[in-house]
C-alpha cells in the first residue's frame, strides 16, 4: 500500500499537512505510556515521535553523548533540524533517562509552546494507578487551558471506544500469522504499528480494515522458520524486512513499536481511571519494577501461541534496560526449550546490517531451518 509506505518513510506526511490546512493542532509524544485518547478527545492530532531509520545524529551529539541510545539521539536530531516544526506541543514521559534527555534537550534548544511532563509510575498497584489517574487529569487540565478545548467524559469514552475497535481489528491481522499458512510478513505488521502514531484514529481504522481484506486474498508465504522478535524501541522496518528476506518470518513481537500498542486490559468504566489501567497495567517495559515475571510470561505465551521456532532479541547500543533484560530473557527462554539470539545494534546504521544478517543466517542454520 502506497499510503502505508509514505506513513513509514515520511515524518511530515499528508495527514499532517491536511491537519495544518484545517487548523488542527498537533502534539507529539514518544512513549507508549502516553494516553493518546486524551488528545483525540481534545480534537488534537496525536503524533508519535519517531526517527524512521534516520541514523544521522551530528547535531544531536552536541546535546546528548554518543553513549546515549541512538534512537533517542536520532529523534532529537529531527527535532533540532526542523523536521518536527509542525508540532504545536510535546508531551514528555520518564520512560528512561535517555528518553528524558532527548525531550529536555529538545525543549532547551527548540522550545515548544506547549510542553507537558507526565510522571509515569514504575510500579503497578492501587496507589500507582491512582497516581497515574491524577497525572492524566493534570494532562487534561493542561491541554484544556493551553489549547482552549473541552475534554469531557463523553469525548473520552468515544476516543477509548475507537481505540478498542482498532485493537480488535489489529488483533485479527496480528494473529493471522499463527495458523498453518502465513500471508503477511512481520515487517508489514511492524509498518502498521509505526503508522498508528502518524495518522488520525478513524483513518487508521479504515486502513486496517482495508488491509485485512487484502491479506485474505494473498497466497501463503514461504517460511524457513517462525521467529519471535523483541527488544528496545525501534521503527526500523527495513531492518526487519532484510532479516526476514533470509527466510525467517517474524510471527510475534514485544517491540515498543509493536503488538504491545494494542494491549487494552482494564476493569474500570470511569474514563480517566480506565485510561490509567489501560496504560499502566499493560506497560510491559523493563522500566517497570518488580514486573519481570509478567513480561517473561507474556513473551512465553506469545511464543507458544505463534508456534515460534526461535527468538531474536534486539537492543540498541547503550540501552541498559533492554540490554540487561534480554540476557535474563535468553536464559529463561532457553530453559523452556526456545533457542534465542541476542543482537546489539546501532540505530539506523546501514553498515551494521551485514553483521546482523550473518548472525541471523547462522541462527536459522542452528534451528536446522
Amino acid at each position: 500500500m502506497e499510503v502505508l509506505k509514505e506513513l513509514t518513510t515520511t515524518i511530515e506526511n499528508e495527514y499532517v499537512k491536511q491537519a495544518w490546512v484545517n487548523g488542527q493542532k498537533i502534539v507529539g509524544y514518544a512513549c507508549l505510556a502516553t494516553p493518546r485518547e486524551v488528545l483525540d478527545a481534545a480534537g488534537i492530532f496525536p503524533y508519535r515521535i519517531k526517527a524512521l531509520g534516520r541514523g544521522d545524529t551530528g547535531m544531536a551529539d552536541a546535546y546528548l553523548s554518543r553513549f546515549n541510545c541512538g534512537f533517542c539521539r536520532a529523534c532529537l536530531q529531527l527535532g533540532l533540524d526542523g523536521s518536527y516544526n509542525f508540532l504545536d506541543g510535546i508531551i514528555e514521559t520518564n520512560g528512561c533517562d535517555h528518553l528524558r534527555g532527548m525531550f529536555e534537550n529538545w525543549q532547551y534548544a527548540v522550545p515548544s509552546p506547549f510542553f507537558h511532563y507526565i510522571r509515569v509510575p514504575h510500579l503497578v498497584d492501587q496507589d500507582s494507578l491512582q497516581w497515574f489517574k491524577e497525572e492524566i487529569e493534570l494532562l487534561i487540565a493542561a491541554l484544556s487551558e493551553h489549547f482552549a478545548v473541552d475534554i469531557d467524559d463523553q469525548k473520552l469514552k468515544a476516543a477509548i471506544d475507537m481505540q478498542d475497535q482498532i485493537a480488535a481489528v489489529m488483533k485479527q491481522i496480528y494473529e493471522s500469522r499463527w495458523g498453518s499458512g502465513i500471508k503477511i510478513h512481520g515487517h508489514e505488521i511492524m509498518a502498521l504499528m509505526v503508522a498508528e502514531g502518524s495518522m488520525p484514529a478513524a483513518d487508521y481504522l479504515q486502513m486496517l480494515e482495508t488491509f485485512r481484506g487484502e491479506i485474505e486474498a494473498r497466497r501463503t508465504l514461504d517460511c524457513r522458520a517462525r521467529l519471535f522478535m523483541g527488544g528496545a524501541a525501534t521503527d526500523e522496518i527495513d531492518l526487519i524486512a532484510e532479516l526476514e528476506a533470509l527466510g525467517g518470518l517474524m510471527v510475534a513481537d514485544s517491540f515498543c513499536f509493536g503488538g504491545r500498542i494494542f494491549l487494552r486490559e482494564a476493569a474500570a468504566t470511569e474514563p480517566v481511571r480506565r485510561l490509567s489501567e489501560i496504560y499502566l497495567n499493560n506497560l510491559l517495559c523493563p522500566r517497570m519494577f518488580m514486573s519481570y515475571s509478567g513480561r517473561k510470561n507474556y513473551i512465553s505465551n506469545l511464543v507458544a501461541r505463534s508456534k515460534a521456532d526461535g527468538a531474536v532479541l534486539f537492543h540498541n547500543k547503550f540501552c541498559d534496560l533492554h540490554g540487561i533484560e534480554n540476557v535474563k530473557l535468553k536464559m529463561d527462554l532457553e530453559k523452556e526449550g526456545l533457542p534465542v539470539l541476542l543482537l546489539e545494534k546501532e540505530y539506523g546504521a546501514g553498515a551494521d546490517i551485514g553483521r546482523m544478517k550473518t548472525r541471523v543466517q547462522a541462527f536459522l542454520e542452528q534451528l536446522k531451518r
